[in-house]
């Protein structure tokens, strides 16, 4: 079990470019509170996540701050907040794929803990403070930048996006005013971990497809596919 761990533990510093000097900082890193329910003396991440939010902020910040000189304060403001949001995290947490690599309980991953929104966007958090508390800050703002330059770059251009189902009526209603639909399409699993599929269509033409574990995860999933084809078509 503890030969399995080490492994597992530097196939994920492998995907993160760090090798850890405290390799007990990255597991507490990765345990969800969930886990720690019942069980004396198990560290998890939410303090973590508490301190990995400000070095995340402040590392963003000092880099907009210098790179972008010619932007205004809240022009600033406006582009760290698209990109230290939760999905621009969740986002850098699925390039990681580090959902398979969270302690957690039985009970939360049956009811999809391993995909949640908010326990990946955490535990971006918390590896970020780890790194920091294991090497300091300077060398968490380069792995900060490095990691998150295609997000910035974005938020830059003003090319992330929070809400697709939206941003999908605005690209489509250009061409005037255009009925957009969303159909489930079917749904399966158990109760506690229902998987939802929708389709989001114009004039019978399907757009895009979505799945997710609810039917607004589906609907949004199947916006952003839609948003992602014509753009690829555009270019």
């Amino acid at each position: 079990m503890i030969v399995k761990q080490g492994i597992i533990l530097e196939e994920l510093e492998e995907k993160l470019k760090v090798c850890f000097k405290d390799k007990e900082l990255l597991k507490v890193a990765l345990t969800h509170s969930s886990y720690a329910n019942g069980k004396k003396n198990i560290k998890f991440n939410e303090r973590l996540e508490f301190l990995g939010d400000s070095v995340l902020q402040l590392s963003i910040s000092e880099y907009l701050f210098s790179k972008y000189t010619n932007k205004s304060e809240g022009e600033l403001t406006k582009r760290r907040a698209l990109i230290v949001c939760e999905n621009s995290l969740h986002e850098i947490a699925k390039r990681w794929g580090i959902g398979r690599y969270i302690k957690m309980s039985k009970g939360e991953e049956l009811t999809g803990g391993r995909e949640r929104v908010s326990i990946l966007a955490d535990c971006v958090e918390a590896i970020i403070a780890a790194v920091y508390i294991d090497s300091g800050f300077q060398v968490a703002k380069e792995f900060v930048i490095d990691n998150f330059k295609d997000t910035i770059e974005k938020a830059i251009k003003n090319k992330i996006i929070l809400d697709y189902k939206t941003k999908l009526q605005e690209v489509m209603q250009k061409n005037g005013d255009i009925s957009i639909e969303y159909v489930l399409t079917k749904h399966e699993g158990p109760p506690h971990r229902r998987k939802f599929y929708t389709q989001v269509s114009v004039d019978d033409k399907v757009l895009g497809k979505g799945i997710g574990y609810s039917k607004k995860e589906s609907e949004q999933n199947a916006a952003q596919e839609a948003l992602k084809k014509m753009e690829e078509e555009n270019e």
